[in-house]
């Protein structure tokens, strides 16, 4: 089996997380992660197809936005939050905190905190 690439925290570069969450599929996915539980990738945005939800999986993946762990043939995505905060402290606050306020959605239960 082909291993998935992920960086490492210190690898993890601020314009590569911007441009994993420029696209408005991407956005919804990383929302859908919110609550900080992993999640079967058949799971989420069912709505696109398969071939474009690996393709969105994957960018976000390779920007260290989120952990894939593989089990068989399941995998399981997580947001890399505390890397992620390690390395831009404050920034998903921001970023869950601007869906919030412009009206686009929340993240449900289990949210991460927004001050």
């Amino acid at each position: 089996m082909r291993s998935l690439t992920e960086p490492t925290r210190e690898d993890i570069q601020l314009a590569t997380v911007f441009h994993a969450l420029s696209d408005p599929a991407r956005l919804q996915m990383v929302q859908d992660l919110a609550s900080g539980q992993e999640r079967n990738c058949s799971r989420l945005s069912s709505q696109l197809a398969k071939s474009t939800l690996s393709h969105h999986f994957k960018v976000l993946r390779e920007a260290g936005v989120t952990h894939t762990r593989v089990e068989g043939t399941w995998r399981f995505i997580s947001l890399r939050l505390d890397d992620l905060e390690a390395r831009f402290p404050g920034l998903f606050d921001a970023i869950f905190r601007s869906l919030i306020n412009d009206g686009t959605g929340a993240p449900t239960a289990g949210e991460p905190k927004v001050s």
